[in-house]
């Protein structure tokens, strides 16, 4: 029973001692602290500061902004883009609603994203397919390119009818 006790007074000498030890390296690291030093705000003196501070001006007030103007127009597109790559039927609708998030402060953007990324399934049973067909004068370049490649092969004839004629 006594060397019980004895162990117990030991172990409790050896945490006040850690105690008193943590309180000191406390005391010790807050004095070092509270110790004035020599402080340098920077590396750079007189005019080279200056200068510094005059460009670090320039790109905080003027390309910052620019930069962040462009980024979140960048962001703010991305549904309309992936809707055109995925040829969404309602491609066009989800620009708008791009253009009304831009306005909106950004609000409209999820809903945007979501619906570039859905399967219009009403549209599918309506007009029979998923995808939509481009609208606009997508028609009359083909028919321009038509035009083009039936004088390409009008004139091939004629120089082959010539090219015959000036053999016989």
């Amino acid at each position: 029973m006594k060397l019980e006790t004895q162990k117990v007074m030991i172990r409790s000498n050896g945490r006040l001692r850690s105690f008193r030890c943590g309180h000191f390296l406390r005391f010790l690291a807050l004095t070092f602290l509270a110790v004035p030093s020599i402080a340098h705000a920077s590396l750079f003196h007189g005019e080279t500061l200056d200068s510094i501070a005059n460009g670090i001006s320039w790109v905080v007030l003027i390309i910052g902004p620019i930069i962040g103007i462009a980024v979140f127009w960048m962001v703010h597109i991305l549904p309309e883009k992936i809707a055109e790559k995925k040829k969404h039927p309602q491609a066009k609708a989800i620009q708008c609603v791009c253009l009304l998030s831009l306005c909106f402060g950004g609000l409209l953007w999820p809903f945007a994203w979501l619906w570039a990324y859905t399967k219009p399934v009403l549209h599918k049973m309506a007009y029979g397919t998923d995808v939509g067909e481009p609208h606009g004068h997508g028609g009359e370049e083909v028919t321009e390119e038509q035009k083009e490649i039936e004088k390409l092969r009008a004139r091939v004839a004629e120089l082959e009818a010539k090219n015959r004629s000036g053999r016989s």
